[in-house]
């Protein structure tokens, strides 16, 4: 494994990108969800350096990476991730893993770029149902959206209590990156612009979420999704919508978990992720996709319905 290089920068149609790189191996690409950054992903990362070579990116408006040009669409973000790709040099197949947004990313690439892909790690991802917290939902009224997106300790402190069922995850530091993250020139803009063009007040918006699912079903990427039953973004019932529609996917539920399996559950998802592209069908982006078993203690719940979140 090469000595952890820590967050850097890099340029990215012509815009400054926040990134991080270590370890050696097949390439994986985590993307976080919106209005976070790349940090949402530390835990994983540095597990998975001991194995791939890894990058973490701040997507466009996010953390330390600047606004892209264009609007920021879900096909704009996906063609930036085929940019970075390209600018770090990663020249076959990527492992991606997405939280949230950046699950819909993920998916994105897959179905306009499908060489660039190895596997779907779908983590708690955004576009697998309409339902979606009313805190995002309220952002598509104007002027309430920009209202509410104004940077206070109070508001950051919401949000992080939000995406953790376990309220010891939420800490002072979580709360103080947050509202660092809020105060910058961009993120409220880019953030209103990116969940404007997925949804509105009603919820997430079906037009997209029905091509982009039937496009990534008629695929032969082996794909990964997981929930936590107590996720309060979107609920874990989008889990049995994603069994329902990708059905060669394989899924796990964990439970008494929130929004960020990859903080909350680091160790089980870091596990869960080892076997799935340990499979034939992951480790060989052109193999067909195959269920496999994983060896983990909750393993009888991978195919339970997965219950509404509280």
């Amino acid at each position: 494994m090469s000595a952890a290089q820590g967050p850097r920068h890099v340029t990215v149609g012509g815009r400054r990108v926040r990134h991080r790189i270590d370890g050696d191996g097949p390439p994986v690409l985590l993307l976080h969800g919106v209005g976070r950054t790349l940090r949402d992903f530390t835990d994983q990362h540095e597990r998975l350096a001991e194995r791939f070579r890894v990058h973490s990116v701040d997507l466009p408006g996010y953390g330390g990476s600047l606004p892209m040009a264009e609007p920021h669409t879900l096909p704009a973000l996906a063609r930036f991730v085929g940019r970075y790709l390209d600018v770090v040099g990663v020249d076959r197949p990527a492992h991606l893993v997405g939280n949230s947004l950046g699950g819909a990313v993920a998916m994105r690439l897959a179905v306009t770029e499908p060489a660039r892909v190895a596997s779907l790690a779908l983590v708690n991802s955004a576009g697998f149902g309409q339902e979606v917290t009313l805190a995002l939902r309220l952002l598509a009224l104007r002027p309430l959206g920009r209202m509410m997106l104004r940077p206070s300790r109070a508001a950051a402190r919401r949000v992080e209590r939000a995406l953790f069922h376990d309220p010891a995850f939420a800490t002072a530091e979580r709360i103080a990156y947050a509202l660092e993250v809020a105060r910058q020139p961009y993120t409220a803009r880019v953030m209103l612009e990116t969940v404007r063009s997925l949804g509105g007040f009603r919820g997430v918006r079906p037009q997209w979420r029905e091509e982009l699912l039937t496009q990534l079903a008629a695929l032969a990427v082996p794909t990964l999704v997981v929930w936590g039953d107590r996720d309060l973004i979107l609920p874990a019932a989008h889990l049995e919508a994603a069994r329902t529609r990708l059905p060669r996917a394989q899924t796990h539920l964990f439970r008494d978990c929130g929004h960020m399996p990859q903080i909350e559950r680091a160790e089980e998802l870091h596990r869960l992720l080892l076997d799935f592209w340990a499979t034939p069908a992951s480790s060989d982006a052109g193999a067909a996709v195959v269920t496999a078993t994983i060896e983990d203690p909750r393993a009888a719940e991978h195919r339970r319905p997965a219950p509404e979140a509280g």
